[in-house]
């Protein structure tokens, strides 16, 4: 007699996904509540400097160069 079996059903070598996206959401949403910590704000501040920044740094390097430059020679006079 055969069997119908579904395709979405996992053989019996393979872990279920429906359980595996459960566990995965289970730990994100984990991960997520621990991040709000009292530094949360600094933490996002300094993601989103970073991600502004990152693609610019030889000249935000040439920037802080002058600018300390000019202090140097602000100081100097």
């Amino acid at each position: 007699m055969n069997t119908f079996r579904f395709r979405t059903d996992p053989s019996p070598g393979e872990k279920d996904p429906v359980a595996t996206d459960a566990a995965e959401l289970a730990s994100h949403m984990n991960h997520c509540a621990s991040s709000h910590s009292r530094f949360f704000s600094v933490h996002s501040a300094m993601q989103s400097a970073h991600g502004v920044l990152s693609p610019r740094i030889v000249t935000v390097a040439a920037l802080a160069g002058l600018a300390a430059l000019a202090l140097i020679l602000v100081i100097a006079a």
